[in-house]
This record gives C-alpha cells, structure tokens and sequence, in this order.
C-alpha cells in the first residue's frame, strides 16, 4: 500500500472511531441539561466530557460540557465577557437545574469553531483543549450536519495532536499506553490543576482499547514513521527531532500556567454562576452552608471577602486530620 493510501486509509479509520465515540448515548440527566443549555443561546454544537462521562452522574457529579458557538454573540453574556472570551478563551460559566427533585450541576466552557480549530492543533501554544479532546467525548447536540462534521474533525484533530506528542514523549519502543501516559504526565505538569499526578494514568487506564487503536492512525495521518511487532510500537524518530520537541514543549511549559493564572483572573470577572459555584465547592468539602444574598450573586468581589472571613471562622477551610 502506498503512503497515501496508508493516510487515506488512517484518516477514514481514525474518522470512524471517532464519530462512533462522538454518538455513543449518554445519561438522561445529560441529554436534560443539554436540553437547558440549548434554550440560552444558539450553539453550533454542545460536547460532553470529563469525570461524569468516565463514571456516571452521581449526586455529587460536576457534569463537564463545551459549547461551542459560531460567534461570540451566540451566547448571552455581558459584552465585556465576550471580549474576554475572544482575547483569553475559554470562558467557564456554573448552572444548577432541577430534576426530579434533586440538583444537576454544571460547568460550562465556550469556545467559537474558529477558536476550538485553532486551539486542537499542534502548532498552538496553548495545550489545554487539544489535551481535553484528545480523551473521550460525546457530541449531545449539533445544530446540523454540517456543524457535526466540523465539530467533528477539530476532536479528530485534537487526538491525532496528542499522539504526535506522545510519539515525542514515549519510551523508544512500548505498548500504546505506555505513549499515552507519558504525554498526559507532561499535560498535567504543564496546567496549574488539583488533580492527583497518576491521574493522566488513570484516564488511559480506563479506556485502555480505544487508546491501543488511535495511536498508529493517528501517527500514520501525522506523517509519523512508525514500526509494530509482538504488540509494541515504535516511532521513527531521530535525535534531532525528539530535542527539538522537547525545546518546543519546554517554551509550552512555561506559558502553561501563566495562561491558566490569567484565565483566573480573567474569571473573576466573566465566571458566570461563580459565586454559586463556589458556595457549593465550599459547602461539599467542609459541610457548611454558604448564605448568598442577591448583592453577594451580582457583586463578589464586594461580598467575597467578608462571607471568606465569616466562613474561615465556621472551619470552613480547615485541613481534616
């Protein structure tokens, strides 16, 4: 087989796993808050991912959803809050709904297709999404066809991105997982996030055959060379270029966690539903019940450090023994 038949081939293979991935069913509490979403604006496009779509919604879940819009002025928001999104994507907004008596909990992210594009292939300097998408997702909603192809071929984008650096940061010769989880290590070093450091393991862990099946598809579309025998893979790579990806990964790096620090900054202006958010992080892990006036929900920045000072007295941020 030719090379270009070999990509052809790769590309219809890796299009096929992903779109399969992309319409798998999701639980009715998602589908109803998608439902919700829908009515708040017009989305080109609303993607599932994250803890909930790895073990289901339970009664503490935080559900995960991206929206994605063809301009900013698809989703009603303050104008400073779009500008926001356009300079330093993506915005996060928190929403409660109700449903059969009990409260489903989400935030949401929002990205316009051209922002989503950009920011799930390789050349960007922002690795967050592209390492978002490059897990399992679910597409709950497209506004059509059309949007469901483009949404579609930016998550392909975003996984064939993630194997073309796992090829840099995986062992000369190993099992598809091994490359895998040698790529979220660096994914997670690089973000400022809370999460334990196995936890990239624990992801590839638990879809361990669709992570074994994207890897060469995904190389073979990357222009990777690559060689399989006895259940091993190994990239081609020369020394050239594995250091000069490591210098290119190192200057990611260093911009990653100054952009998460500005995106919360940024938040605490735009985080639509953050005061609520935050009530109920603090009422989760400490057990107490944080008042919010409607001035404390319109205006925290005023209230925060009052209801902070009344709440440290409570206990509220005492570490367990």
């Amino acid at each position: 087989m030719s090379g270009t038949s070999q990509s052809r081939s790769a590309v219809q293979q890796l299009a096929d796993c992903i779109t399969a991935e992309l319409q798998t069913s999701v639980a009715p509490e998602v589908r109803e808050f998608v439902s919700e979403l829908n009515e708040k604006g017009r989305p080109l496009g609303i993607l599932f991912y994250g803890s909930g779509l790895r073990g289901g919604i339970q009664s503490d879940t935080l559900m995960d959803f991206y929206v994605i819009l063809d301009k900013q002025s698809d989703w009603p928001r303050p104008f400073a809050a779009q500008i926001g999104n356009a300079l330093l994507p993506p915005n996060v907004e928190y929403y409660e709904i109700e449903s059969g008596g009990k409260a489903l909990r989400a935030k949401v992210a929002i990205l316009t297709l051209a922002q989503f594009r950009r920011l799930t292939g390789f050349t960007t300097w922002d690795t967050t999404v592209w390492a978002r998408f490059s897990q399992p997702v679910r597409l709950v909603w497209s506004a059509d066809q059309k949007a469901e192809a483009a949404l579609t071929r930016s998550v392909m984008r975003a996984v064939i991105t993630g194997a073309r650096w796992a090829a840099c940061f995986g062992p000369e010769k190993g099992q598809a997982e091994e490359f895998w989880n040698a790529l979220y290590k660096r994914t997670y070093q690089t973000e400022l996030r809370v999460e334990k450091a196995g936890r990239g393991a624990s992801i590839v862990t638990a879809y361990p055959e669709r992570y074994a099946n994207l890897l060469a598809p995904c190389w073979a579309i990357a222009g990777v060379k690559f060689a399989q025998e006895a259940g091993q893979i190994s990239p081609i790579l020369s020394a050239q270029e594995r250091e000069k990806s490591n210098a290119d990964w190192l200057l990611r790096k260093k911009i990653g966690k100054p952009l998460n620090i500005a995106r919360l900054i940024k938040a605490a202006f735009t985080f639509a539903g953050g005061p609520r958010y935050a009530a109920w992080k603090i009422e989760r892990h400490s057990g107490i019940s944080v008042p919010l006036t409607p001035f404390a929900e319109k205006h925290p920045l005023i209230a925060g450090p009052p209801l902070l000072w009344k709440l440290w007295r409570k206990g509220a941020f005492q570490k367990s023994s």
